[in-house]
């Protein structure tokens, strides 16, 4: 039986929190009124917090749906963690992407499919969606992005 996309989406940031925390993070899953934080993230001292968005796909490409606002929402210690479900049995894969680097590559490929042309040679309209796509694995199991200092547990 396939994964409902709202179960999926709880699934992803419930395991984001959880690799987070046998990493030796604190990891607080907010309260689903927090617009654009699903997670916030500390280090064992808390000398450095950061607040992260889930976005969870159950397909093997490695290719998430954003919304327009991820062209905007860029602040400095705001990252995304990009999940992909497999199987049951199946470990997650991780994709950790700091907001700015989202922002400037969902900004930079709209621009390039509105100034592309329909199948039909018609003009495309502008649409809210938006896509990052991580084909190379350049940021699979980035952690050390988040830049938060390892806890006792793991150090």
């Amino acid at each position: 039986m396939k994964t409902s996309p709202q179960l999926a989406g709880v699934a992803g940031e419930y395991f984001v929190a959880a690799e987070l925390s046998q990493r030796g993070f604190i990891a607080s899953i907010t309260m689903r009124n927090s617009p654009g934080i699903d997670i916030l993230a500390t280090d064992i001292n808390a000398k450095k917090a950061v607040t992260i968005q889930c976005k969870t796909s159950r397909s093997s490409t490695k290719g998430w749906i954003l919304s327009d606002k991820a062209e905007s929402f860029s602040p400095k210690n705001h990252f995304y963690v990009f999940v992909r479900l497999g199987a049951a049995t199946d470990r997650p894969a991780y994709h950790i992407v700091p907001a700015k680097i989202v922002a400037k590559y969902v900004s930079t490929r709209h621009r390039a499919w509105l100034n592309g042309k329909k199948p039909n040679g018609g003009a495309r309209k502008d649409s809210a969606m938006r896509k990052f796509r991580d084909e190379e694995n350049r940021y699979l199991e980035k952690w050390d992005l988040l830049g938060l200092q390892l806890g006792p547990a793991r150090a």
